[in-house]
This record gives C-alpha cells, sequence and structure tokens, in this order.
C-alpha cells in the first residue's frame, strides 16, 4: 500500500467516512497487521478502541490455586530493575502501570481512569504532551491510597542516574507534572509521536513513593520492598524465594469488579523448558508455563496428552547472536568490555560479514523452532510496517572463506585463520536450553569449515539473566566474543526496542550494566537518525526512519537475527488468559479464569 493511499484511508476515518473495522480489514489484507493500524490511527489523532477482556466469573475468589512455571524463575521483584522478560513477569503479578497493551495492540487501561486521545484533549496535537487521568479509589497493598504523587516519584527515581534503573531511558527525558491529586501531565522536550511508553506496559509499572522514597538514588538497591512487593495488582505478596518461587494472595480489595478469579497464585521456577511444557501439556499439574522454547516435534508429540494446549501468539520478538564491539580480554580501569577497546577481530567488517554468512537459519527453522520461529534477515520482524523489504540472508560457507580470504584473513596449521597475529578464535555464549545449544552446533560446525573456531559456551539461564551486578556470566556483562538470546519490542512500536544501540544507552560498571547497549556498538549517524524519529509525527516517514535504523544493525553485522519467535506458552484446556504478544505474559493476570 503506497503512501497516498495510507493517507486517504486514515483521512477517511477521522471524517467519519471509513470505520476502524474496514481501516484494520483495508491494511490486513495490504500486509499490515492490526497493531499497526491500531498505532497510526493513534497517531493520526484517532482514539484507540477501548480493549475489554472476556470475563465470566461474576465474584471474586473462588478459583482455588493457580499454578503457574517460569523455568527460568524471576529473580527480582521490582519492575525499574527487570533485566528480562521473567523480572518483568513476576513484577506484575503485584504492580500495575497506568495501561498495558492487548493482543490488537490496543490500550487498555489499568491504574488509569481511561486512554488519553486527541478528542478529550488529553493528547497535545502538537506531541508534546500527554495527561493522564488516574483511576480514583485505588489502593496498594498496605492499605495507602494510589495518587499522582505515586506518578512523579516513578518519574524522579528511575531518571535518577544513581539508582541505575533499567527504565531510565524511558524517563529521563521528560519532565511529568502533578495536575491534582489524580491527574498527571507528561512533557516532552520535542514532539513525540510515541507517547504510550511513561508508566505503560512492561517500563511503566508503578513502584509506591511510601515506601521507596528513602531508597531513591545510591539507595536503591538497599530497599526491602524490592524483594517484598506492596503493589496495586491483584495479588498481595506472600512469599518470594529468588530463583525458585514467587507467591501472592488474593487482593480482596482489587480495583476491578469480581477480580480476580483465584484465590492465590504460585509461580514456580526451576528445571527447564521441556519439562514445563510436559507438565501442562501431558500431566495436567500445572496450568501455564511460559516461553516454550521447546523443538516443535516435542511440543506436538506432548500436546496428545490431552490437558493442555500450545498458545501462539504473534509478536516482535527476534532469537539473535550479538557481536562485542568491545575487546572482553582486555581490562580498562577495570572493566571488561569497556566501551573505550575495540574489538581485536570482530572489528574488522569482513570478519562479521563471514559470521553472518554461517548461520544456517533456513535449518534453525526447520528442525529446531517449527511453527514457533521463522528464519528472518530482520531485526524488527513485527509489526509488519517497520520490518525492512530490503534486508536478505544467506548461508553461504564458500563465500564466507572468499570473503576473509579477500580480507588477508588466511589459514594456519591448525586450520583457523589469522592475521597480523590475531586468530579467529571466539567464545559463543548463550543460556542452557535444547534449541540454543543446537543452534549454537549448527553455528559452530559452519564456522569450523570456514577456519573460525568457536568455544561454546552455556549459562544457567537464571545466573545469564540475572540483574545480578557482581556475576560476569550475565548477557549485560557481555564478556564473550559473541552472544545469543532472544528479545524485541514490547509494544506495537519498535522505538524503545532500537535504543538499545544509542551511544547514550552503553552499559558500563558505571550505570551497573543497567544501560541497554550491551554491544557498545556507538554510531553517530544512528544516533542521529533516532533522534529525528522521535520527534517526527508524520507516522509514514517515521516508520521510514525507524527501519533505516534496523537496516544499519543487521547492515553493519552488529547483530545477526536467526528466527522471529512469536510469544509461546503451555495453556490448560481450562484456562482462559489473553496473552499479549506486546506486554508481559501476566500483564491482564486478574482476568485470568479457569473453566468449571
Amino acid at each position: 500500500m503506497n503512501e497516498g493511499r495510507l493517507r486517504h484511508l486514515i483521512g477517511q476515518v477521522k471524517a467519519g467516512k471509513l470505520s476502524r473495522r474496514a481501516f484494520l480489514r483495508r491494511l490486513a489484507a495490504a500486509g499490515l497487521t492490526a497493531p499497526l493500524a491500531n498505532q497510526l490511527l493513534a497517531l493520526s489523532g484517532v482514539a484507540m478502541a477501548q480493549s475489554r477482556p472476556v470475563y465470566k466469573p461474576t465474584k471474586r475468589g473462588g478459583g482455588g490455586l493457580l499454578r503457574v512455571l517460569w523455568w527460568q524463575a524471576p529473580t527480582l521483584l521490582n519492575p525499574h530493575f527487570a533485566t528480562g522478560g521473567k523480572d518483568q513477569d513476576g513484577s506484575r503479578v503485584f504492580y500495575e502501570p497506568l495501561a498495558g497493551w492487548d493482543q490488537g495492540g490496543n490500550l487498555r487501561p489499568l491504574l488509569a481512569e481511561s486512554v488519553p486521545s486527541r478528542e478529550d484533549g488529553t493528547l497535545a496535537a502538537d506531541g508534546k504532551s500527554v495527561t493522564w487521568k488516574l483511576k480514583k479509589g485505588v489502593k496498594w497493598h498496605d492499605g495507602q491510597p494510589f495518587t499522582a504523587d505515586d506518578v512523579v516519584f516513578n518519574w524522579e527515581y528511575a531518571r535518577n542516574p544513581a539508582t541505575a534503573a533499567v527504565t531510565s531511558g524511558v524517563y529521563k527525558d521528560i519532565t511529568v507534572e502533578k495536575v491534582d491529586s489524580h491527574t498527571v501531565t507528561v512533557i516532552f522536550k520535542e514532539p513525540t509521536p510515541f507517547w504510550a511508553d511513561a508508566f505503560v506496559g512492561p517500563t511503566g509499572m508503578l513502584i509506591p513513593k511510601h515506601l521507596f522514597a528513602a531508597f531513591i538514588g545510591d539507595k536503591s538497591r538497599d530497599a526491602p520492598t524490592n524483594l517484598k512487593p506492596v503493589g496495586t495488582g491483584p495479588y498481595k505478596f506472600k512469599d518470594f524465594k529468588p530463583g525458585d518461587m514467587v507467591a501472592g494472595v488474593i487482593n480482596t480489595d482489587y480495583h476491578q469488579d469480581n477480580k480476580p478469579h483465584f484465590d492465590a497464585i504460585e509461580m514456580k521456577g526451576g528445571g527447564d523448558a521441556v519439562s514445563a511444557a510436559r507438565a501442562v501439556l501431558q500431566t495436567g499439574e500445572f496450568d501455564f508455563a511460559w516461553n516454550m522454547q521447546v523443538e516443535d516435534e516435542i511440543l506436538q508429540r506432548l500436546e496428545k496428552g490431552g490437558k493442555g494446549r500450545v498458545a501462539i501468539n504473534p509478536a516482535g520478538f527476534i532469537e539473535h547472536i550479538q557481536l562485542n564491539s568491545s575487546d572482553p580480554w582486555t581490562e580498562v580501569d577495570g572493566e571488561r568490555s569497556s566501551a573505550k577497546t575495540k574489538h581485536p577481530t570482530l572489528s574488522d567488517p569482513a570478519v562479521r560479514q563471514a559470521l553472518a554468512l554461517l548461520v544456517d537459519k533456513d535449518s534453525v527453522e526447520k528442525h529446531i523452532y517449527g511453527r514457533t520461529g521463522r528464519a528472518t534477515p530482520n531485526f524488527i520482524y513485527n509489526p509488519e510496517r517497520f520490518s525492512s523489504k530490503t534486508t536478505r540472508f544467506e548461508f553461504n560457507i564458500d563465500k564466507a572463506n572468499d570473503v576473509l580470504e579477500k580480507a588477508g584473513w588466511k589459514k594456519g596449521a591448525d586450520g583457523i585463520r589469522e592475521k597480523d597475529g590475531k586468530k579467529l578464535r571466539f567464545v559463543y555464549q548463550t543460556s542452557i536450553n535444547q534449541p540454543r545449544q543446537k543452534t549454537q552446533a549448527i553455528v559452530k560446525q559452519a564456522c569450523q569449515k570456514a577456519g573460525i573456531d568457536i568455544e561454546v559456551k552455556a549459562v544457567t539461564a537464571s545466573v545469564y539473566f540475572s540483574s545480578d551486578v557482581a556475576n560476569p556470566d550475565t548477557y549485560t556483562k557481555f564478556y564473550p566474543d559473541l552472544q545469543m538470546y532472544n528479545n524485541g519490542p514490547q509494544q506495537p512500536d519498535p522505538a524503545v526496542f532500537l535504543r538499545q544501540f544509542l551511544s547514550w544507552e552503553v552499559a558500563t560498571k558505571a550505570n551497573k550494566w543497567q544501560g541497554r547497549n550491551v554491544t557498545r556498538w556507538v554510531n553517530k549517524e544512528y544516533d542521529d537518525i533516532y533522534k529525528a524519529a522521535q520527534v517526527e509525527l508524520d507516522p509514514v516517514k517515521r516508520a521510514a526512519l525507524l527501519i533505516k535504523l534496523s537496516e544499519m544493525v543487521v547492515n553493519d553485522h552488529v547483530v545477526i537475527p536467526v528466527v522471529a519467535r512469536p510469544v509461546v506458552s503451555a495453556v490448560s484446556n481450562r484456562l482462559t488468559a489473553e496473552l499479549s504478544g506486546w506486554d508481559t505474559n501476566t500483564w491482564d493476570l486478574a482476568s485470568w479464569y479457569r473453566e468449571a
């Protein structure tokens, strides 16, 4: 669909000549997803559809115990320090944002009274501010009222550099003002097309001012409530054993009528994805299991157990390999992988190009992921509008050998290529699970045929994705040469996700490795294009800028996308749970219920 036609359709919706549903149908026919269509309308001043969950129970409680499995268990319960999905999911049991994202890319108000819009004046036409009206009568789990002061505090808390919050990138460049006890205005320095970032979704969960005010800045890690949350969510804290179990009991004063259905929740950790899948699909011991990174052939076999089903929800997640731009083997001022260094061999574009040619993505899809992973050349795969149409991928060992040979990398007596006394030897790290180890083996075998020696390293998932600043094996430290994991945009807009390559987001010892940029790749052109995209209110032009950013990191081989991964979960046949590829797995936990 060309730009002119798209603008015409948006104009018809704004004029009331074309319904939202008809607009969504036409864009779907052109290959554009519902989340994207909704975002285009919102950015053009058309209010989002008010999203509502399917919910049958007519009273609060009575559902018994909800048993769920997160085989990579949460290690902390402060959402501002959550370095991965497991910690965000665990935090969301207790904490809530102002609004969350449903599967269709619509905002659903949670702690907000409604979704801001141009129609009611809460969304400024110039893109420089958004006003949120807060839900009244909401209480923290200790009985204290939730007010605008809490919202303003979360902004102050996250933007303070000494707090070292993972969410700092969301809050550091905005201003939040209290209008009254239940109204706040978010003010942007420049016109901001994607305004639904601060206080929304995974990075928007709110913590109580009265319990955290004494622990802002360099005292942030000392707060007792980091491990014993007091939120506004459907369940109150009962127990937490980091890396093992999270337990909650029903919040009988929850602010949504007749919710939650369950009397208690137990989020069990440990084990592996296969055993978690079996516990839901085959034995029925658990109601839900997270992140089914399991070979599809095994999932299909387990589904025959008849106790549960595999739920596959479209999302933007990418299983990818990162190439370290810094030198992980040299210390500078007591810091490895320092941004002040350059990688001794990966700094050569020919080496990065060769590595990209040695990743057999089609085999990874066919023999490992099946319906749960699609081979892709793109770092932004979904929403479709932000996916490049020009990038390509190729698996070609002969071409990789030719690229390296022409660049002066010659094979030595041991068969390993070298140049200027430096050998192409790399440590390739990922977390422990069968699909990832099989992917490592496929890459290692191809690299060997090109004269590149790969040492594979597998780290326990609870360690690899830990926020422990003292642990050398976390992905945020990035101490090997190559590493692989899965992440992606957690809202139907990739701008926040693409922050991970900005120069001011580099993960360092000074910021406790909480910066998003763990590859330590720095490029001024990328920074400049990102800044331009952040203030471009025209949705078509903005999409083009974001596509360019994605193309830059792929074409420069900062990352090698492997497969695009939807959200894959194991769900009991009796459980109704609305899952979203644009928010945490537990984003609408209050609406989960079990059929009789």
